[in-house]
């Protein structure tokens, strides 16, 4: 069983709904860039005795290297060399200022710029160091974008006898490194949206002998212009394989998978219907539930006894399905799913078809009941969120069970003793342990 590996979050999620299913944001640019170094204080005097003084660094976006100086052997000779991003300062903004400097140091340990060359775009966005198939040379890999971040392309370099040769250019939406298919070498992955031209494909690139990549290309179930979440996971039938979250036409979430064997890239879903039964709403991200390795996909549906309410009165359950190969998918979990109080509580097995929900206004409790003979029954949980400490001292003080706390929030059920539907009624054990966080 491997281990589920997070690759990509979305940077920015839709406002939040009781329907969403997760929420988040981020920081793209640092306040003030970081202190220097003293080796990289002298590595960036060698810079600027070469380039001179009016220049600004860059710093990669996301990714292992999150620092304007790498220092790795980059063409494998047993020393280290390293790599600057920087721009030039001054300069008119249609001219191409983002630029990689590498230096290399000499018997005395002085360091010494010895190749400069501009780079893609304006933005830094993420580098990887990596081998690639059987061919052992190291590749330098940059992903860099635009200013807006909206178009994003990846360069391959090799570097040799005091050259940087790019090998590789394309535009992308998601790359990493990766052994997909388990066979010991590592794969060039790309993701790239719909365009004008062709549809959103999955493509991975494996490195032979001679340097030559070889292309193995699988087009995805949609016409996916966004990628909301990348994720790796195993498939129910055991399969290394990636879960893709991408944005549909219709502006919902849609999983794709694709998993490498020795024929190349394969889809778990063997046609867009099959894909299309994973919509939900945008931020509904597949997401290994339970810790087996497996990623389970979230999918909504109204809770019974909804169904004919008005569209703002609606609550709504999720399901979460693993998928096989084959793209056939089993129902593994049912769950209530907030997204505006961060938590899901995934229901026991006695649960399942047996209950629905309300919402205390009230009290600003969500309300587990029964449902039998087509009406709302028995009340068997209530779950509060208490974002200061005296309203949940106050729930604590009537017999509420504390679940668990994220930061200021704390998490608290009520478990009523009920006379009737005692096969449904649920202990305090069975309640912490269906809580989940996202």
């Amino acid at each position: 069983m491997i281990k589920l590996k997070k690759i990509l979050t979305a940077s920015a999620v839709m406002a939040v709904t009781l329907t969403g299913c997760t929420f988040g944001t981020s920081i793209d640019n640092l306040l003030a860039p970081p202190k220097l170094s003293i080796e990289q204080e002298k590595i960036y005097t060698a810079l600027t005795n070469a380039t001179g003084d009016s220049i600004s660094l860059k710093y990669p976006k996301a990714g292992k290297y999150l620092s304007a100086f790498i220092v790795e052997d980059i063409d494998g000779d047993g020393g280290n060399e390293a790599v600057v991003f920087y721009e030039k300062t001054g300069l008119a903004a249609p001219e191409n200022t983002l630029r990689i400097n590498v230096l290399d140091s000499g018997d005395d340990g002085k360091w010494r710029s010895v190749y400069d060359t501009p780079a893609e775009g304006s933005e830094i966005e993420r580098v990887m160091i990596s081998q690639l198939g059987e061919n052992d040379r190291v590749n330098l890999i940059i992903g860099s974008s635009l200013i807006n971040r909206s178009e994003k392309s990846v360069a391959i370099y090799s570097y040799s006898n005091g050259v940087l040769e790019n090998t590789f250019a394309k535009s992308y939406s998601f790359i990493d490194v990766t052994d997909l298919d388990n066979d010991g070498e590592k794969e060039f992955l790309l993701l790239k949206g719909t365009t004008n031209d062709s549809p959103a494909a999955a493509v991975a690139y494996k490195l032979d002998a001679d340097g030559i990549y070889h292309t193995y290309s699988e087009d995805l179930s949609g016409g996916f212009t966004e990628f909301d979440a990348v994720n790796y996971g195993s498939l129910e039938s055991g399969e290394t394989a990636l879960y893709i979250d991408a944005v549909s036409g219709n502006g919902l979430i849609q999983t794709d998978i694709v998993y490498m064997d020795d024929k190349g890239l394969q889809k778990a879903f063997a046609n867009p219907a099959q894909s299309a039964v994973t919509q939900r709403p945008l931020g509904c991200r597949s997401f290994d539930i339970d810790g087996d390795g497996t990623l389970e996909i979230p999918v909504q549906r109204v809770a019974a006894g909804y169904s004919n309410a008005p569209e703002g009165e609606l609550m709504w359950l999720t399901d979460w399905l693993s998928v096989g190969k084959d793209g056939k998918t089993r129902l593994k979990y049912e769950s209530y799913y907030s997204v505006g109080d961060g938590y899901i509580f995934l229901f026991p097995a006695k649960w399942h078809n047996k209950v629905t929900l309300k919402r205390d206004a009230i009290n600003d409790e969500l309300v587990i009941c029964a449902y039998e003979n087509n009406e709302i029954g028995t009340e068997l949980m209530r779950i509060y969120c208490a974002e200061d400490i005296a309203s949940r001292e106050d729930r604590m003080a009537s017999n509420y069970l504390l679940l668990r706390t994220k930061g200021d929030s704390a998490y608290l059920a009520q478990l009523p003793q009920n006379d009737k539907n005692t096969s449904l009624s649920i202990n305090e054990a069975e309640a912490a342990i269906g809580f989940k966080f996202n």
